[in-house]
């Protein structure tokens, strides 16, 4: 693991830092207007779909919101669940996005990333299962799957993830947690790093998933 450093330039400027996750190009099922998926009675499981006629309209509707926010000299991290449906789909959504300065943490979806057909990871800055992500004097543990406890949870380091799906008013999880995926946003599109997501984790107390963690314990000795 290598983590991802964000440095300033020559005159202490960020580049703008946009995170998201479970994108999912190219996935008919999780698209309502196409959805093979149904529940027990039947029906379209509307919480577990998104609202589009078909799949073209979804596919474009990801990389407009994208495009509209995330620069090409800006920095996209990417925390799973790239594309789906076929293993051209990773490359075409890759040549419709802007920002080519992209790094991915693995999802359960990215199988064909992560064995690496064809050299794909070179489509990327950097690929990883777990990585720490670190910008000034802020720092994140980032995996595409909800952890219950990390490294630096007592400090008030952040984890953020993927994988869930959760809407907007479930995307915090207990203490300094939160599901960055796109449809967790207001606006179905990535979360600026220093504007958005920091501010809301400051808002957020260092606490455990856990109900016994002695990683958020302040007695002398204890941690470390």
């Amino acid at each position: 693991m290598k983590p991802i450093k964000i440095t300033a330039d020559s005159k202490g400027r960020f580049p703008n830092v946009w995170i998201t996750s479970d994108t999912h190009f190219g996935h008919k099922n999780i698209c309502r207007g196409v959805t093979d998926w149904r529940l027990a009675d039947g029906t379209i499981p509307v919480d577990q779909t998104r609202d589009f006629s078909s799949l073209d309209e979804m596919n474009d509707t990801i990389v407009r919101n994208i495009n509209e926010v995330v620069g090409q000299d800006d920095i996209l991290i990417h925390l799973g669940d790239w594309s789906f449906g076929g293993f051209e789909n990773i490359r075409k959504f890759w040549d419709r996005l802007v920002c080519k300065n992209i790094h991915l943490t693995l999802g359960n979806h990215d199988h064909h990333i992560s064995n690496n057909k064809d050299g794909v990871r070179g489509l990327f800055k950097s690929v990883d299962q777990y990585t720490e992500l670190i910008m000034g004097s802020n720092k994140f543990v980032i995996m595409h799957y909800p952890i219950s406890s990390w490294d630096g949870l007592n400090k008030g380091i952040g984890h953020l993830h993927g994988h869930c799906h959760l809407p907007t008013d479930k995307r915090f999880g207990r203490g300094k947690r939160m599901d960055v995926g796109m449809d967790g946003h207001p606006e179905f599109r990535p979360y600026n790093l220093m504007t958005e997501v920091v501010p809301m984790l400051d808002k957020q107390p260092i606490s455990s998933e856990m109900g016994f963690d002695h990683h958020t314990d302040d007695i002398k000795g204890i941690v470390g």
